[in-house]
């Protein structure tokens, strides 16, 4: 079933928005400052996107004059249009490998990366605009009377993910490297040795009070990145311990104690096996 409620954006901390949408529990930001607003993500097809729109409206607190986002992944980016629709030079950010993988999408969704979703149909019938301004490890987007810091800690969810420091305001926006609905994706084009390192310079650029804004799900804090972190960790060293010892990847699932559910590590400890040197393997020759 569609969900029909209206998302509505709520003010977290000083001038700093967020819309918790139901589909898919993604989240929509919107930073303000005297120059406009800044939005980070803008939902996963035209439809969700112009109810977004409808809630920018709805709240009234300026223009959006640039957009960014977290990471290439359909949820967080092809609502691009709609929101920049009839503004050519709107900005869009993302990290210079989404910016690539974006433009590679091409015009159109494939059917394909939507796969079987309730709502395939509203999916495909998106018009795609990628992000413009691309950039390899920061970026400052100055506001008028604040400045926004776009950062690439590294490699977790994807090879291209960026988190969204409002400093004044003591914000964290951390995409999809941090999730409270469901446990973190580790999907086909994850990182899962690195994620962990990748989630320790996150941590360093937060503080006890920092409200952190996860790609999907409720607010969380420092504490609940740390404990993310830790059972990420607790998955790329027992990929390590596993892969050292000669457990085949076959084998791995089963052998190994993992703190989620196995259902959800299948990518995981393939491309730990995959991403693992030589050097840290004691696998029989073939």
């Amino acid at each position: 079933m569609t969900d029909t409620s209206e998302p509505s954006f709520v003010e977290v901390a000083h001038r700093v928005w967020v819309a918790h949408h139901a589909w898919m529990q993604v989240n929509v930001t919107l930073v303000g400052g005297s120059d406009g607003m800044v939005m980070i993500d803008t939902h996963g097809s035209a439809h969700a996107a112009g109810e977004v729109a409808d809630a920018v409206r709805r709240l009234g607190a300026g223009p959006v004059t640039a957009l960014v986002n977290t990471h290439d992944h359909w949820d967080h980016w092809f609502g691009n249009d709609v929101i920049a629709a009839g503004r050519s030079d709107l900005p869009i950010h993302a990290t210079d490998f989404a910016l690539e993988q974006m433009v590679r999408a091409g015009a159109r969704p494939d059917p394909a990366q939507v796969g079987d979703n309730p709502r395939a149909a509203e999916i495909l019938d998106t018009t795609l605009r990628p992000a413009t301004h691309g950039f390899s490890s920061a970026y400052a987007l100055d506001l008028g009377d604040r400045i926004v810091e776009l950062i690439h800690p590294g490699r977790g969810h994807t090879a291209g993910d960026l988190v969204v420091r409002v400093p004044d305001a003591d914000v964290m926006v951390a995409g999809d490297l941090v999730e409270e609905s469901d446990k973190p994706f580790i999907g086909d084009d994850s990182f899962p040795l690195e994620w962990p390192l990748t989630l320790d310079l996150v941590l360093g650029l937060t503080t006890d009070e920092t409200v952190v804004v996860p790609g999907h799900g409720r607010l969380v804090d420092k504490d609940y990145v740390h404990e993310q972190r830790n059972e990420l960790g607790v998955i790329a060293e027992t990929i390590r311990d596993l892969a050292s010892r000669g457990v085949p990847v076959g084998r791995a699932l089963e052998e190994g104690e993992w703190p989620w559910d196995r259902t959800l590590l299948t990518s995981a400890v393939r491309l730990g096996y995959e991403h693992l040197p030589r050097s840290q393997k004691r696998l029989p020759l073939i």
